[in-house]
C-alpha cells in the first residue's frame, strides 16, 4: 500500500471515531456511594469504566450561600450513545439533589482502548 492511501485510511478512520466515544464527570461526596455508583454504571454496561479520583475541594453557590466541601471525582468513560442512559442512572442513584453529570466527546483516543469501550457498553440501535 503507498504510504498516501496508508494515511488516508489512518485518516478516515480516526474521524469515522471522533465523537463516538464521550467522559462524563460527576462529583460525589462519599467513597462509598462513589464506589457503589460507579459498580452500578459498569454493571448495567453504561460505561466501560469509572475512575474514582479523591482529593478535590468543590467551591460553589447553593442555596444563596458559598459552600466549600471535600469531593470525589467520577470520570466515565462510554458510547456517546449511552450518555443519556448515564445521566439518567446518576440522576436516579446519586444522593445529591441536583447531581453534577457533564459530559465531553473524546476527539480522538487510542483505537484499541475506544474499540474495547464499544465492545464493553455496545452502542444503540
Amino acid at each position: 500500500m503507498s504510504p498516501f492511501l496508508g494515511l488516508l485510511r489512518r485518516t478516515l478512520s480516526t474521524m469515522s471515531q471522533q465523537g463516538s466515544y464521550s467522559v462524563a464527570f460527576v462529583t460525589i461526596n462519599k467513597m462509598e456511594e462513589a464506589k457503589k455508583l460507579a459498580a452500578g454504571l459498569v454493571k448495567e454496561k453504561h460505561a466501560a469504566c469509572v475512575n474514582i479520583i479523591p482529593g478535590l475541594i468543590s467551591v460553589y453557590e447553593w442555596e444563596g450561600k458559598i459552600n466549600e466541601d471535600p469531593e470525589l471525582l467520577l470520570k466515565i468513560k462510554t458510547a456517546t450513545s449511552k450518555v443519556d442512559d448515564v445521566i439518567k442512572y446518576v440522576r436516579e442513584n446519586h444522593p445529591y439533589d441536583v447531581a453534577e453529570v457533564i459530559s465531553v466527546k473524546i476527539d480522538n483516543g487510542n483505537p484499541p482502548y475506544l474499540k474495547w469501550i464499544d465492545e464493553v457498553v455496545g452502542t444503540k440501535a
